[in-house]
């Protein structure tokens, strides 16, 4: 059994071939992809309803997560954190961007400080997005 067929049944998921290719593909890529990236990577072998889905079961469920881009768009990337489940992601890293080839990864080892919030608010989630030039493009 593959490692997509695997995660799949980890979490309690129906295998379909659709879920199997997009999470294979979030295993392959070391950067974040958008419901686009998967549109064009799959071109006419799964609607984008389908994709869409697909992401927002593999988000509730916690296998992957957003990462929000500098352009308003949201992409995903695989939850690494064991502690991610379908109540509560924990994400505590900074996602990078580079300028020169638009890859967002997720940088685990770099994490956001705690931030204390004034009396009457309540944190729900906390995205940090830092840009600059990628190991790859600065060769």
């Amino acid at each position: 059994m593959n490692l997509s067929k695997n995660t799949l049944k980890e979490f309690d998921l129906r295998h379909t071939g659709c879920r199997e290719d997009i999470l294979a593909s979030f295993q392959t890529y070391s950067h974040a992809l958008s419901h686009g990236d998967l549109e064009n990577l799959f071109g006419e072998r799964f609607d984008r309803v389908t994709i869409y889905r697909t992401l927002k079961t593999f988000v509730e469920k916690g296998i992957i997560h957003k990462v929000l881009d500098d352009e308003g768009g949201t992409k995903y990337a695989l939850c690494r954190s064991t502690e991610c489940s379908h109540e509560e992601h924990h994400h505590d890293h900074v996602h990078f961007k580079c300028v020169s080839c638009g890859n967002t990864t997720c940088l685990e080892s770099v994490h956001i400080p705690k931030i204390s919030l004034p009396d009457g608010y309540k944190l729900s989630e906390i995205n940090m997005l830092m840009q600059g030039t990628c190991p790859v493009c600065n060769a």
